[in-house]
């Protein structure tokens, strides 16, 4: 079975062209392609699992950074490779501090990018920094969230309460779950004020 690459990103163009790349380059590699997280996550269960994904961070609904916790949820042993056009060293950072194998800027040469690509795919990762904080990293969205999740307030309400679609607040409930190591809304707000992440 040929190994297995899976293409986050809501640039159609970019996917194209980062296809034909991996394509000329890596021999038997199967491409696919989604344009969210959503979208990804959306395939069957029983669909051969990638052997890598390559994630952007700007995406529709819910973003790269938090939807990585639910690509690593959905496989395990799956290494993402954040690819994005912002280059700052805090988002490298922020990336590698979630779990991903590599972090490389979309203003890298082709031949750069695709050593990198191909370097995860042998099994080499970059360094994860230290995390100097126990609790998770959440972003301000997340943590309006968590917060009317701790009221008691459904999907819908919240999504109401923010201006947001329901899948996008699903999205995050799901990030948050996986975040706090926890499977339902009850327990997620006994972890949050246990942990001291709303008042």
């Amino acid at each position: 079975m040929k190994p297995t690459v899976l293409l986050i990103d809501d640039h159609s163009l970019f996917r194209a062209g980062l296809r034909l790349m991996l394509s000329d380059a890596i021999a038997h590699l199967d491409v696919r392609e989604a344009a969210s997280i959503d979208e990804a996550l959306g395939v069957p269960r029983d669909s051969p699992a990638p052997c890598l994904v390559l994630l952007d961070i700007q995406l529709p609904g819910v973003n790269g950074l938090d939807g990585m916790t639910l690509i690593h949820r959905r496989w395990p042993d799956c290494p993402v490779i954040v690819l994005s056009a912002d280059g700052a060293s805090a988002t490298a950072h922020s990336a590698l501090a979630r779990g991903a194998a590599r972090f490389i800027s979309k203003a890298e040469p082709a031949a750069a990018i695709q050593a990198a690509i191909s370097a995860v795919l042998r099994g080499e990762c970059d360094e994860r920094p230290a995390a100097a904080d126990p609790r998770p990293h959440l972003t301000p969205r997340q943590c309006e969230v968590l917060v009317l999740i701790c009221e008691g307030l459904s999907n819908k309400l919240i999504a109401r309460r923010l201006n947001l679609s329901e899948n996008t607040v699903r999205g995050h409930v799901q990030a948050l779950l996986a975040m706090l190591g926890v499977v339902s809304r009850a327990e997620a707000a006994f972890a949050a004020r246990k942990r001291g992440l709303v008042g």
